[in-house]
């Protein structure tokens, strides 16, 4: 059997931005593993064992068992201590060492997804034996593989990728949660309705329509009259959304229009991911 249709964009996908980063990381000399990256407290080095860690887990091997350090400034939640893990053990890893376990995981994992015969609804673990269905589970993991990737872009002055399958898997995974973050977390007025023009290597317009009970709704159909509405390129779109930025750093590439508290508090609140 073969990886049911409905999983392979995901396969693609995750393909695509990891066979990005191993060419991305090849060349690089021990210092540049060290360079910061967008991720408080992650290096090169650290974002790389971060992928490798994620992708070790789908395979199914075994968690590392190690002890972390207590003044990790940048570990704070449970979320972030189980993540941590599988970042901290591989700190003092050489770069020849790093490259090719990445290297042997890519081939592990291909092979894993060559021969996955399992339905779109089958429930496995996710982080801290969280129950989720694999499709699940295979869309948030090229999502995070291709932010991970821009990470690095961004880290080694790389740019590129920003319309690959992943970023359209990316796409789709971040206009998912713009409902919640305008109708709950910003507390848009009900019966409201906030556009978002995002233009672009990836361009879409979207509205999210808050309804009497205050329910958030995700549309195609433009607004008349926004209670607000943001125009900004895709590349900063997700960089706020990812929790790469600041609003306040980005200021100049958003147009924000509409009630300010309203928009002040959808930007401070845009952020639905580490």
């Amino acid at each position: 059997m073969s990886l049911h249709p409905t999983l392979q964009p995901y396969a693609d996908a995750w393909t695509h931005s990891i066979e990005a980063i191993s060419e991305l990381v090849q060349p690089l000399v021990e210092g540049e593993w060290n360079w910061r990256t967008p991720c408080p407290g992650w290096s090169v080095r650290d974002v790389v064992s971060h992928v490798i860690g994620l992708d070790s887990e789908m395979y199914g091997d075994p968690r590392p068992i190690h002890s972390l350090p207590r003044d990790l400034f940048h570990v704070t939640t449970d979320l972030q201590r189980y993540m941590e893990m599988q970042v901290d053990v591989r700190r003092h890893h050489t770069a020849p060492e790093m490259t090719s376990e990445l290297e042997l995981m890519i081939i592990r994992r291909n092979r894993q997804l060559r021969n996955e015969s399992r339905q779109p609804g089958t429930v496995v673990r996710g982080p801290l034996g969280a129950e989720l269905t694999l499709e699940e589970s295979m869309r948030g993991h090229a999502f995070n593989v291709w932010v991970h990737e821009q990470d690095l872009r961004a880290a080694l002055g790389r740019p590129g990728n920003l319309d690959s399958p992943g970023a359209h898997i990316a796409r789709d995974v971040l206009l998912g949660e713009l409902p919640a973050v305008v109708a709950d977390r910003a507390d848009a007025p009900r019966s409201s309705a906030v556009v978002f023009d995002v233009h672009g290597p990836i361009e879409f317009l979207r509205t999210i329509r808050v309804d009497i009970q205050g329910r958030g709704t995700l549309e195609t159909a433009p607004a008349l009259g926004p209670a607000a509405s943001f125009s900004l390129d895709w590349e900063t779109y997700v960089r706020l959304a990812c929790g790469r930025v600041t609003a306040e750093a980005v200021a100049d590439r958003v147009k924000a229009e509409g009630e300010p508290r309203l928009t002040a508090a959808i930007l401070r609140n845009f952020a639905v991911t580490r």
